[in-house]
């Protein structure tokens, strides 16, 4: 079993510093491109959300926790937050019918999320937001 942390403001500034913790990550686990890829977007989708709606209200910049676990042949990667409660997961599946200028704005990250990992599943453990994704890497 591997395991790493790493610990950020919700600040845009830090994606790349998740982004490199989580190549590294991956690189030393011998991950598949492909793979890491799909953790990467999800990664990115579910900071960005953060960084942008979770200081709403909270009067303070939120910290943000990325747990990565490598076991028995899946990844899971956690990302904790301290802002105000939201679950992603409670959102209705965004419209994919019709044009672009008929639907409406947002959604579509988390439910590519959804689509992309085999589980996500959500939290709130005391005054923190637990998003948790996880995939089987053995078949790609």
């Amino acid at each position: 079993m591997r395991e790493a942390r790493s610990t950020v403001a919700a600040e845009a500034a830090h994606l790349p510093a998740l982004t490199r913790f989580l190549h590294g990550f991956c690189s030393e686990g011998e991950l598949p491109a492909e793979q890491a890829l799909a953790f990467e977007l999800a990664l990115e989708e579910v900071f960005m959300n953060v960084v942008l709606h979770g200081a709403q209200g909270a009067g303070a910049t939120p910290l943000v926790e990325v747990a990565l676990v490598l076991a028995e042949g899946r990844l899971t990667m956690t990302v904790e937050d301290d802002g105000p409660e939201f679950d992603p997961l409670a959102l209705p599946p965004p419209k994919l019918a019709g044009s672009l200028e008929e639907r409406p704005v947002g959604g579509l990250g988390v439910f590519l999320v959804r689509k992309m990992m085999d589980t996500v599943t959500y939290q709130r453990i005391g005054v923190r937001n637990q998003l948790r994704m996880t995939k089987d890497i053995t078949g790609t």
